[in-house]
């Protein structure tokens, strides 16, 4: 592990591709040292290959919430500290309301949702003996629009926002900074291939954002970088839309 004493620890996860993967990449050339999670010990591999030596890849299961205190309490072990964590890992179901079973909407909730919550009630353990911190989640625009087939992934969401508020209010005063991030439409492989096959909705889309194209993981990225640094020292609890002027755009 090449780190630093006083070196900053951040944790992103989901962060083996996609967004998570850029915002790793935007920590790191910071000389951040970051942790990237995920299920998949190949993707957590390729990514340590491409992020390099201030990269840590750790296998963890979201939704084995009963692990997460354990994987917490050994990277701040192993790291003598936690500075920043990025909630970015989750899921979507795309199916008609009437479709959707209880069990997959409580399992988009438990991903999306809960363990959200479990990972950041640990991580806020760490910081607030360390009296300073940031928590990043990752929302959505399904949490602002009436978005069609999509009503766990919506909710799970609209959920994040309004946790991340709470947050904010019981952290900030112990030296903890939490905001949220809204991604727009921006041009993954999983969502280049969506838009792609359905070019009507393409051009509905880019019609409806004001500056006329998706964006990327990148953007989404500096975002995380903004939030994190000295610059925004004194904001917290906000929801930020990284989406073009969509959310504002007719």
């Amino acid at each position: 592990m090449s780190k630093s004493l006083t070196q900053k620890v951040a944790i992103v996860t989901g962060g083996a591709s996609g967004l998570g993967l850029a915002i790793a990449g935007k920590l790191i050339s910071r000389g951040i040292f970051t942790v990237i999670t995920g299920r998949d010990e190949r993707k957590l591999k390729e990514a340590k290959t491409s992020l390099g030596e201030l990269c840590l890849p750790l296998v963890m299961d979201m939704n084995c919430l009963d692990r997460i205190p354990g994987h917490i309490r050994d990277l701040a072990a192993q790291c003598g500290r936690i500075d920043i964590l990025v909630n970015n890992a989750g899921i979507n179901l795309k199916k008609d309301l009437v479709e959707v079973t209880d069990e997959e909407f409580q399992q988009i909730l438990l991903t999306n949702l809960i363990s959200v919550f479990a990972i950041s009630r640990e991580v806020a353990k760490v910081m607030i003996r360390q009296k300073k911190g940031s928590i990043i989640n990752i929302s959505s625009m399904a949490a602002r629009y009436g978005l069609p087939k999509v009503i766990a992934y919506a909710a799970s969401k609209a959920a994040i926002e309004g946790m991340t508020r709470s947050m904010a209010v019981e952290l900030s005063p112990l030296g903890i900074l939490v905001n949220c991030i809204a991604p727009g439409f921006i041009e993954t492989n999983m969502s280049s291939v969506a838009l792609n096959n359905d070019p009507t909705r393409k051009q509905r889309v880019l019609e409806r954002t004001p500056l006329g194209r998706l964006g990327v993981p990148e953007d989404i990225a500096n975002m995380v970088s903004f939030l994190v640094s000295d610059e925004s020292a004194y904001t917290t609890g906000t929801v930020i839309p990284v989406d073009g002027g969509n959310s504002i755009g007719f």
